[in-house]
């Protein structure tokens, strides 16, 4: 046991399992709150602390896992494809949109550490928060964030922002289907877009769109922020 532990094959298998058990779990309760992704990270989190399984012997297959992301991010531009003269036609919106999307983002995060005193560390963890996981882990490494709370906070974002975007989307009247997906993509990268989807395909072609977008944005605001305000 020990040995198949230590090979690649656990961690996927492991990550593979738990999310598929998340789905199962999350379709029978059937509260937003209980994503799939959610309860699989809490199940792995679980499995390697009762069995005293250390984290670099689930990363010898977790990784594979994590490698996957990124390409699993382009795929959702599929949709946008499909949309494409629906994104020629809002083209001006959509960057002005996504911009002050990403801005109000890293500025909320300067906003709750001036109040609340967190250390830059901390602060730099949680300023990619918006951004898909290959992105903000990045980010978060190059300026002296804490990884591993800079995945805790993307997943919990995204988390977050699907299960309460639809809701108060009607709270605030927003009907148009480029302004749902553009909203939920900016703000809730890849979770959330899988919300989007469930919507309409305009919607998840937006915000697939959306995540690819605030991503280049940030890449180049959230250095010259950090310059400027420390």
């Amino acid at each position: 046991m020990e040995t198949f532990i230590k090979t690649p094959y656990f961690g996927i298998l492991l990550s593979i399992f738990t999310y598929i058990l998340g789905g199962w779990i999350s379709k029978k309760i059937k509260n937003p709150l209980f994503n799939p992704l959610l309860l699989a990270m809490f199940m792995c989190i679980a499995i390697l602390k009762i069995f005293k399984i250390e984290y670099e012997d689930f990363n010898v297959g977790g990784q594979y896992i994590t490698f996957l992301v990124a390409p699993a991010t382009v795929a959702l531009v599929v949709n946008l494809y499909k949309n494409l003269d629906l994104l020629i036609k809002n083209i001006v919106p959509v960057i002005i949109g996504v911009f002050v999307g990403a801005m109000t983002s890293v500025l909320t995060i300067y906003a709750g550490a001036k109040i609340f005193g967190w250390s830059q560390e901390l602060k730099y963890s949680l300023v990619p928060k918006s951004l898909t996981t290959a992105i903000g882990t990045a980010l978060s490494g190059e300026y002296g964030g804490i990884v591993s709370i800079t995945v805790v906070s993307i997943v919990l974002t995204g988390i977050m922002g699907a299960a309460i975007a639809p809701t108060l989307l009607k709270i605030i009247k927003v009907e148009d289907p480029v302004a749902k997906g553009i909203s939920i993509g900016t703000t809730a990268h890849a979770v959330g877009t899988s919300r989007a989807l469930q919507m309409g395909e305009v919607e998840g072609g937006m915000s697939g769109l959306a995540i690819a977008l605030a991503g280049f944005i940030s890449v180049i605001i959230i250095p010259v922020i950090i310059k400027i305000l420390g």
